[in-house]
């Protein structure tokens, strides 16, 4: 996906640090929550995302803890979808 596809769809469907389903195009759906940083906009221009993983997000929600993240490349998402759970 381009990046400017995953933005629309952060900023239009996504309230901030809601759970989104994120479809790869070579590994598992993953859960994760996009986070954003001081480097957010230089890292969107390259196309890569930080994203708060489920297994995180509880302890990322009480710390505020980046290191909890992981840089995701967006050209690898073949979509995203909001979580129902």
């Amino acid at each position: 996906m381009t990046n400017d596809l995953i933005e629309r769809f952060i900023e239009k469907k996504v309230k901030k640090n809601a759970r989104v389903n994120i479809h790869f195009k070579q590994r598992s759906t993953l859960k994760g929550m996009f986070i954003q940083t001081n480097d957010y906009e230089e890292l969107k221009s390259k196309n890569f995302w930080r994203i708060v993983t489920e297994t995180n997000s509880e302890e990322w929600k009480r710390t505020g803890d980046n290191n909890l993240a992981r840089i995701f490349n967006g050209a690898e998402f073949t979509r995203l979808s909001e979580d129902a759970s």
